[in-house]
């Protein structure tokens, strides 16, 4: 168990500080850092509603929500089942 818990530290630090970037985390920030080119005399709303829809596409707030707390994999499968259950009817009403 201990050691299960270090090899996954270790992973982390590993992606952190990988040896394709020499240890320079600098690098990896800018890869994944969202950038908005502001045109002059554009608006800032406009600037800030294209950041949000880029932060949102990333996929970030999903995630966090998806991992504050664990779900088991047969709760998983069961809410998929009745997603899909529920698809299929939307489906044949369609039709």
């Amino acid at each position: 168990m201990f050691q299960k818990k270090i090899f996954v530290e270790k992973k982390k630090y590993r992606y952190l500080c990988s040896p394709q970037n020499s240890g320079n985390d600098f690098n990896l920030l800018i890869k994944n850092m969202i950038v908005i080119p502001v045109k002059e005399g554009e608006n800032i709303e406009r600037a800030l509603k294209k950041f949000k829809r880029k932060f949102e596409k990333t996929g970030v707030i999903k995630e966090l929500r998806r991992r504050q707390c664990f779900n088991k994999p047969s709760v998983i499968k069961r809410e998929a089942k009745q997603h899909a259950v529920y698809v299929q009817h939307l489906h044949t009403i369609e039709d």
